[in-house]
This record gives C-alpha cells, sequence and structure tokens, in this order.
C-alpha cells in the first residue's frame, strides 16, 4: 500500500501542531496549569502542565500514524486492504486534520484564548463521521477496519450490504452531530453522538447477521467451508 502522501501529511500536522506547542510555551511557559479536560457543559475541569497539555495531542498523532503504517503489515486479508488504499488512506488523512484542529483548539484554551471547544471538537467529529460515512462503503472485507462482525467477515454479501448501509447512517449521524455542535450545547451534542453512534452500531450488528443468514455462500469462521 502506498502511503507516501499520507506520510507526507503527518509530517506536515506534526510540525504544525509542534509549532503550536512552541508558541504556547513562549507564551506560558512549561509548568503553567493549562486545561486538558473538558466536562459535558463545555468547562475545564481538568488540568496538567503545558509541558504535557502543550505535547500529549502531538504525541497521540505520532501513534496513530505508527498505528496507520502497521496496519497493513500485519492485516491477513491483506490484499483485500490494498483494494481499499483509496478509502484507508482518505480516513487516516481525515484523522490528521481533526487531531491538528482539536491540538489548536487545546493550545489556544491554554494561553487564555476564549475557545468554543464543543462546536469545534463537535463540528470535527460530525465532519469525520460524514468522511468516514462516504468512504467506508467502498471497504473490502478486512479484519482491522469496518464492520467486523463473526457474520461481515464470513460472507461477502453481509459485508457489502452492511457497509453500504452503514455508510449512509455514518453521512445521516456526522451531519446531525455537526448541526448539533452549532447550539453550542455540549450535553444536547453528547446524547445526540451516544444516540446514533450506538444505534447505527446496533442496526449495523443486526442486518450483517440478517443479510449472513440468508445468504447462500456463507463461510464458517476461520476457514473457507460454508455454513451449513
Amino acid at each position: 500500500m502506498n502511503l507516501r502522501a499520507f506520510y507526507r501529511a503527518a509530517a506536515v500536522v506534526i510540525v504544525l501542531q509542534l509549532v503550536l506547542a512552541g508558541w504556547g510555551f513562549v507564551r506560558v511557559g512549561f509548568d503553567a496549569q493549562v486545561p486538558i479536560h473538558w466536562n459535558a457543559a463545555g468547562e475545564a475541569n481538568g488540568f496538567a502542565a503545558a509541558s504535557i497539555g502543550f505535547l500529549m495531542i502531538p504525541a497521540i498523532t505520532v501513534g496513530l500514524v505508527a498505528l496507520f503504517a502497521v496496519i497493513p503489515r500485519i492485516e491477513p486479508r491483506r490484499t483485500n486492504l490494498l483494494k481499499s488504499s483509496s478509502a484507508y488512506t482518505t480516513m487516516a488523512m481525515a484523522m490528521l486534520v481533526l487531531m491538528l484542529g482539536v491540538h489548536a483548539a487545546t493550545v489556544a484554551a491554554g494561553v487564555g484564548y476564549s475557545v468554543p471547544i464543543t462546536p469545534i471538537i463537535g463540528g470535527g467529529v460530525g465532519l469525520l463521521f460524514v468522511v468516514l460515512g462516504n468512504v467506508i462503503t467502498t471497504v473490502r472485507s478486512n479484519f482491522m477496519f469496518g464492520v467486523r462482525t463473526p457474520w461481515t467477515l464470513t460472507s461477502d454479501l453481509a459485508w457489502d450490504k452492511t457497509h453500504r448501509l452503514i455508510g449512509r447512517l455514518w453521512v445521516i449521524s456526522g451531519v446531525l452531530v455537526f448541526l448539533s455542535s452549532l447550539l453550542g450545547r455540549a450535553e444536547f451534542l453528547v446524547a445526540v453522538i451516544l444516540v446514533f453512534t450506538l444505534g447505527s452500531t446496533i442496526v449495523a450488528v443486526v442486518y450483517s447477521y440478517r443479510v449472513w443468514k440468508a445468504d447462500p455462500d456463507k463461510r464458517q469462521f476461520g476457514d473457507g467451508s460454508r455454513a451449513s
């Protein structure tokens, strides 16, 4: 899988995150207490030294990049993952953008700016769902990402139909989450995210079983034989 474009984008994002962290250190120093967590009302309720708060998200970003780099190497159905390279790269890029936005908001809040955390993070999550919903329909059966139930992993029909369904549900959920974030009410936003995330997951799991049940070409999990 050619991930060169992703690695270049990741390098740019990490450098920008470190530049923002450096700006934050210049403004408040290394030992100042900065917010790193906000409650459902959008109020800061968790703090840490700037040396931790301004470097935490860049460290997580590095970890995500490493994860996206390793997955293609350990995926048992690597051929299918290679065929899904466009969706895989798009998902990875979307995560980078989200991490950059969250980091920028965190540093800005840490140096004393009044940052609307709820619209920024909620809106970012909503847009991420929209992006994922649009690309997940093209993902081929694999063990690392997508709706991985025993039934989608043993039935190509269940995999394909379930991902077409979940793609539509994620796009709808993402739009609703984004619109909810504009209201600035964190409690409502959290409720919307939980309801639609859990709801779409339950629907996808049940639907995958129903499609699998009716698929004459379904296989036993772990081998190539057909199920009875």
